[in-house]
């Protein structure tokens, strides 16, 4: 059977086909689409009908080779972004981009209505300034006519369910992003929601991963002229989906699901929300399955991709393997940077930013673009080794491997540095665990797959995994002493 996924990253989306063939799954990419974010004077946003119109563009390339062969689809994207709908379901403007710079100061604000520590006890979701949370009270400080003639909330990916079925419906594992839902109590955080004077009518019935929403709306079947198939909330976050293609074989294990940004934890069957998860500001995100992921969300190679932007507006246009292999020349471990530290959330320029924070903190300074991409890639891997070291103690036990999914674990050199900063092997693959996950939640959702466990199964007969093996572990412990002092 044939199973079409849209799966949406911060730079590209996909339509990609998964055929399931004696106890395998095969990927097919049929079509890619850039996703770039629009500033205009009110802050940075999504191009989201852009986008809506680049996956039925999609859907009617796949149409167009497999015609009636298609069983359903799916969409993933990031996490955190929403848009709202007012009065005859009109869109009220295009969702507002989580790098926007809107929500400086909110938290803090936010904090003196409600306790920090009673966000996290209702939510369980780790402090970023652009949880949605923040979002939707900057929204309410900024534009109250707005959100006055808004009558629903849906995440990105439910607004794309939406466009493409005409039904509203909030899915699980990207609701859990918001830190406004409860997942303890599996409903939205009402009570703390009143508090801070959000409006809770505002927001959808929440679906577990595997829910058929609807079929698809007569006016896109005719346009995309393909029949009325039905539309499937996957592990509609990103990461969840990744997650459910995670090979792994038992139960402990450290996953990093690595792109622009790169989700590090592991599978728990209950949210851990206690002391510990507080002070280390970890969170809780739902998974596939009645799963939690217990996870950090690191910076990733948004470090280096920010590198190259930089270099190609100077007119050096590098490719990424060409700044890996420079940095693979570069002196190894020369000094170190935080990946989270707020000079990189969205820098004009990144390697002016590196340097500074080099020089700042007393530490050589990278010269050439090999040493830049060096240290970047030698700090995520040192901060993937504090994590693994945070979630180790918090569940008290080893987690003796790494399980690497996505598109970072094409730079082999990123897996070389994360099994010596870690000391852990790390396996890498598959490289579309994403779109994988999709496609195998489609699966369970429409009785060719019986539960996760027979889908990660699928994911190991169907994709090359590589492992990595650790390497000079004394002087990766040596400079992990650095990142851990600059971290605390």
């Amino acid at each position: 059977m044939r199973y079409l996924a849209f799966d949406l990253g911060a730079e590209s989306g996909r339509a990609i086909i998964g055929t399931l063939m004696d106890g395998r799954l095969n990927l097919e990419e049929i079509y890619r689409f850039p996703n770039e974010p629009v500033r205009i004077p009110d802050g940075l946003h999504w191009d989201v009908l852009r986008l809506f119109h680049e996956m039925k563009e999609g859907l009617r390339r796949a149409t167009a080779r497999y015609g009636t062969g298609i069983k359903s689809l799916a969409v993933d994207t990031w996490g955190v972004d929403f848009g709202l709908l007012g009065e005859k379901d009109i869109l009220l403007g295009n969702p507002y981009h989580y790098r926007d710079g809107r929500t400086g100061g909110v938290m803090e604000e936010a904090f003196k209505i409600v306790p920090r520590e009673e966000i996290f006890s209702q939510t369980g979701i780790q402090f970023l300034p652009f949880n949605s949370l923040y979002q939707f009270l900057a929204l309410r400080q900024q534009h109250p006519d707005l959100l006055s003639r808004a009558q629903s909330f849906l995440m990105v990916p439910d607004l794309f369910n939406f466009f493409f079925t005409g039904i509203k419906a909030g899915e699980f594992t990207n609701a859990t992003t918001t830190q406004m839902y409860n997942p303890r109590t599996g409903t939205w955080a009402t009570d703390m929601l009143a508090k801070l004077d959000l409006p809770v009518n505002l927001l959808p019935e929440v679906n577990p991963p595997g829910t058929i929403i609807g079929p698809l709306l007569p006016r896109v079947a005719r346009e995309t002229e393909t029949g009325a198939i039905p539309v499937i909330a996957p592990g509609s976050h990103d990461t969840a989906s990744a997650v459910a293609a995670v090979p792994a074989a038992g139960p402990d294990y450290m996953y990093i699901s690595c792109g622009t940004w790169s989700l590090v934890g592991t599978e728990v069957k209950e949210p851990v929300i206690n002391e510990q998860t507080l002070r280390l500001n970890f969170t809780n995100e739902g998974g596939v399955g009645g799963t939690f992921r217990l996870l950090k969300n690191v910076t990733g190679l948004w470090l280096v991709q920010e590198c190259r932007r930089t270099w190609a507006r100077r007119g050096e246009n590098l490719s990424y393997s060409e700044l890996t292999a420079m940095a693979r020349e570069a002196r190894p471990l020369v000094a170190v940077v935080d990946p989270d530290h707020p000079s990189f959330l969205n820098p004009e320029d990144m390697p002016a930013a590196i340097q500074v924070y080099c020089r700042e903190t007393g530490q050589p300074v990278p010269g050439t673009k090999g040493e830049t991409v060096r240290c970047a890639l030698e700090s995520l891997a040192l901060k993937y080794r504090w994590v693994l070291e945070k979630l180790e103690y918090i569940l008290g036990k080893k987690l003796p491997v790494v399980h690497m999914v996505g598109g970072g674990t094409q730079n082999e050199l990123l897996c070389l540095f994360t099994a010596g900063a870690t000391g852990r092997p790390v396996v890498a693959g598959p490289v579309e665990a994403t779109a994988a996950g999709n496609l195998l939640v489609q699966a369970m959702a429409m009785g060719e797959v019986k539960n996760l466990a027979e889908a990660r199964e699928i994911v190991r007969r169907s994709f090359a995994l590589k492992t990595y093996d650790p390497e000079n572990i004394d002087a990766w412990e040596e400079k992990y002493k650095v990142l851990d002092k600059l971290v605390s």
